[in-house]
Order: structure tokens, then sequence, then C-alpha cells
């Protein structure tokens, strides 16, 4: 019987050989080149490396998309990625606001009620062209993606952060006036022999000068501000979050009026089991990103 020859083949635009089967393996020089590339700005006018595009850029390097993957793969580089950033503004009293919020959150005034406020806005009352399918085993909800727009909707809210209740008011406009109208029915609505410490962020209907005019002329309402870019000290921002979650992400709102509804439906329903959030960040300089 004679003996097995090992064939070799040339790989399409390659003039060097390799065994049948057996993957090239790339010196340091062609793995520098690959990273150097993922961590480079991509070709005009893509926005983000892929494997192919990559391998395509050094094209010279008679590299593939896979060896390209297996490379980036072993340094746990992906360049197809994007993560959302926001760099903190470099702003001088950040830590001291920052503990400031906190700690009226750990250490509330006694007798005093605290509120954390803010607006959602350009909420979108949208309805699916198509009725979804219910989940099966094995297969979760099925919603059309086609829909048709009615609108949108805004709304302030307050939080009573000590209780978890939550009160919210539909708004047409997210301005000065429309905010301290809200700051007015808040005022006539709670006690007034309790003092009131309030958080706000820096929107531009909370710092404008008809806004500080009105606060300032009530000493009973004490202002709390968050760092610039810190719009998550503000707790109104979790339940914010769960209204999306629960609500407005997968809802179904063939008008304004039924979205609008739905969302004052909502806070009625969760102030009948409200408490208030657990609050565990104590305003220490966060780890480095």
């Amino acid at each position: 019987m004679a003996p097995t020859v090992s064939r070799s083949l040339a790989w399409p635009g390659c003039g060097t050989h390799h065994a049948l089967g057996v993957p090239r393996v790339h010196g340091p020089e062609v793995r520098v080149a690959v990273v150097a590339t993922a961590t480079s700005a991509p070709p005009h006018p893509e926005s983000t490396w892929s494997h192919r595009t990559i391998a395509a850029h050094l094209a010279s390097r008679a590299i593939s998309a896979s060896q390209v993957g297996r490379i980036l793969a072993d340094l746990d580089l992906k360049p197809h990625r994007v993560r959302g950033w926001l760099t903190r503004r470099d702003a001088p009293n950040f830590w001291e606001r920052t503990e400031d919020v906190c700690h009226l959150y750990l250490s509330p005034p006694p007798g005093a009620v605290v509120l954390s406020t803010d607006e959602k806005t350009a909420i979108a009352a949208r309805s699916r062209r198509h009725a979804g399918k219910a989940p099966a085993p094995c297969r979760p909800v099925r919603q059309e993606f086609e829909y048709r727009r009615h609108g949108t909707v805004s709304i302030a809210a307050a939080m009573d952060v000590c209780t978890g209740e939550v009160l919210t008011q539909p708004i047409t406009r997210n301005d000065s006036a429309t905010f301290v109208r809200f700051l007015k029915m808040l005022d006539r609505t709670i006690d007034p022999r309790r003092e009131i410490h309030v958080v706000l962020d820096n929107g531009s209907a909370h710092t404008a000068k008809n806004t500080r005019a009105w606060l300032s002329a009530h000493p009973r309402w004490h202002v709390h501000w968050t760092p610039p870019h810190a719009s998550w000290l503000n707790q109104v921002e979790l339940y914010f979050s769960v209204l999306a979650r629960r609500v407005l992400r997968h809802g179904d709102f063939p008008s304004r009026d039924d979205l609008i509804d739905k969302i004052d439906t909502f806070a009625i329903r969760h102030n009948t089991t409200a408490k208030p959030y657990r609050w565990t960040y104590d305003g220490a300089p966060l780890k480095a990103a």
C-alpha cells in the first residue's frame, strides 16, 4: 500500500502554503497591526470596525476575518461594541453637592418632607398596527414592530423620599412657568407647618430666574442641587425607570389620553404599596472607571 502523502494548499491571495486544515499562525507584527487598527478610527464614513473591515484594511498581511476575530478574542477587544459614556463636567463643588444630597437621603430632617422632583418629557403615545401574541412554552411574547404615532406626553413628578409615594401631573411645556405652577400645587398640598427639602437637577426650568425667585420667596422650601451630569442622584429617576419598564416600553396607547390615564393609574396603584427606596450610595468618590 502506497504511503500517504500530506498535501498542501495555497490560501487564496496568500503566497505561502499551509497544511490542509491547519490555521495559519501570525507573528507578533500582524497581531500588533490588528490591535492598532481595531483601536484606531474606522475609515470614513463608517463608525465602527468589524472583523471583515479590519481584514480588508490589512489585506497586505494576508489575514482573514476569522483570524482577526481570534486575535481580538484573545485580548477581549471588541471594536464593534459601543457603550455610552458621559464625561463628568469638572465642577469644583461636585463632591460637596453629592454629599449634601446623600446626607439628605440617609438622614432626613425630622418632621420635614423630602421631595425628589423632575420631569419626564416626550413620552410617545404609540399603538401597534397589529395585535401581538401571548407567550407560550419556549417562546416569549411577540409584539408587532410597526406602530402608529398619536403624539407625546410630558409629566412632572415629585416623589416623597421618606415614603416612596409619587405625585405626577401632565404638563404641556417644560419651562419655568410650568414648573412654578407645579411647585405651587405641592405647596398647597403639603401641611404648611412642615419644612420642605427638594432635590433638583440643573435643568433650565429649575435654574431659571423665575423659579429661583419663587423658591426664595418661600423660605420653607430648601433646595438641594445635584451636581451637573449627575441626575442619577435624583431618586425620582428610579420611579421613572420602573414606569418605563412596567408601562411605557411595551405598552400600547391608542391616544394621548389613554397614555395619560395609564401613567396616572400606575402612580395611584404604586402609592397603595409604596415603600422608600433603599439608598446605599453615601457620597464617597466613585471608583475610577
